[in-house]
Order: C-alpha cells, then structure tokens, then sequence
C-alpha cells in the first residue's frame, strides 16, 4: 500500500466541502491490471489537457496546454502538476471558480499503458524512468493509440509523439474530438 504522503498536495489544494472533486484516503493500486492513464479537458483560467498517468497508485499529472498531437514534429509542453488519486480518472463536472482549478472538466480520452522505456535492453519501472526524466510509453485508449515521450527539460516536460505507424500529422484529435469518452459532453456543456 502507497503512504499518504503522495496526496498531501492534492489534498492541501482542495477544500472537499465545496468541491465535488474525489477525496482520497490513500493511494491504492490496482491489482492484476494494465496500468492506465487518463486525459481530462479543463476548462480552467487557462485551457488545458492534463495527462494523467498511474505509477504506484496515484496518478501521476501534468497539464498539457495545447493537449497531446499525433503529429511526431510537435513538441507539447507539459507542465507537472499534484499527484491525483485514482479515483480522480472518472472525475468530470465543475469545480466552483475561486477554488483551486476551477471550471470544466471531462474525460477526454482513458485506456491503458505499457512502459516502452529500456536501458541497455531492460525495462526501466516508470517510477525510474520520471526520476531520471525520460518516459517512453504505448498508449492503448479510445482515441490515443501508439508511442509517445515524456522529457523534462528543466522544470517542466516535453510530450512528443514517437514516430510510429499511429503517427499522424494530418489529424487534430483535441479540436475535432471534443466529447467525453464516458458521457459525451463537452466542456461547454458543463455548467
């Protein structure tokens, strides 16, 4: 079981009686599954895609401005944010403005992962790979299939698309895919 200690920002963030955001007790993993990721609009002070993945039972965040391309020239910067809690992948609805992160959000797009990162041919656990600031990933979601990096580059990261046969430089999956895999609303819908 995962101490407390990875969702103190989360929770230090948030007040729970005016939020409606999932309070988490502890960071718990999923047993016997594929780890999974999840990507939520956010319709906050600044638009954004914040690109969730699970390491160690939490969801390890950053928010993605322009959201993730399929487009393997595209450079995204990710901005890291709090740990989430698990519970936070089926999170949508609107946090009240004047609360930390308020506005919109829905769930773009969710699946599951495999770790691709390797050194001198053996799998680096992901925790690692973060640590030492180089992620390579398969994505397997409903809208996002194929490879994609996670480089940090000083204080914030780089989310590229890895040249692949789902690479894609014609499609704009953030503009043309607007709705919620789990509801089919927009952002726009939400009050």
């Amino acid at each position: 079981m995962v101490g407390p200690d990875k969702l103190d920002r989360y929770r230090a963030k948030r007040d729970f009686g005016s939020t409606a955001e999932p309070r988490p007790t502890r960071g718990r993993r999923r047993k016997g599954a594929d780890p999974m990721f999840v990507i939520q609009e956010h319709a906050a002070s600044s638009h954004h895609f914040d690109f969730r993945l699970e390491v160690d039972g939490v969801l390890v965040s950053w928010a993605v401005p322009k959201g993730p391309s399929t487009d393997p020239r595209d450079k995204r910067l990710a901005v890291p944010t709090e740990d989430h809690p698990m519970e936070y992948a089926s999170f949508e609805g609107t946090i009240p403005h004047g609360e930390y992160g308020g506005g919109s959000v829905i769930v773009w797009d969710v699946g599951v992962y495999r770790n691709l990162t390797e050194h001198d041919g053996a799998e680096v656990p992901v925790a690692d790979a973060l640590a030492d600031g180089h992620l390579s990933i398969w994505l397997d979601g409903i809208k996002l299939i194929g490879g994609w990096s996670l480089t940090r580059t000083g204080d914030n990261w780089i989310l590229v698309k890895r040249r692949d046969e789902r690479a894609d430089a014609r499609r704009r999956p953030t503009s043309t895919q607007r709705k919620s895999v789990l509801t089919g609303r927009t952002v726009d819908d939400l009050p």
